[in-house]
């Protein structure tokens, strides 16, 4: 389940989970405010934080300026 597309690019799922990553909340809180599997987003999560835009902070996880950057560059092309 990749978090960018073939050119690079953060796909819908990973802006989603970025977006509620922005304030720092556990992996279950992630899941609940985007309906998505919480399997999928620890696998989501472990790729954002591989990839440098989330790290995780004690039993949160938290978008990096990297993934803010990111999320600001997508949501301008769309």
């Amino acid at each position: 389940m990749p978090c960018k597309d073939s050119s690079g690019e953060l796909t819908e799922m990973a802006r989603k989970i970025l977006a509620v990553m922005a304030d720092g909340v556990p992996l279950n809180e992630v899941a609940e405010k985007t309906g998505l599997p919480l399997y999928r987003i620890r696998s989501a999560a472990r790729e954002l934080a591989e990839a440098g835009l989330a790290q995780q902070k004690n039993e949160t996880y938290v978008a990096t300026e990297a993934g803010r950057a990111a999320m600001a560059t997508a949501s301008g092309r769309a």
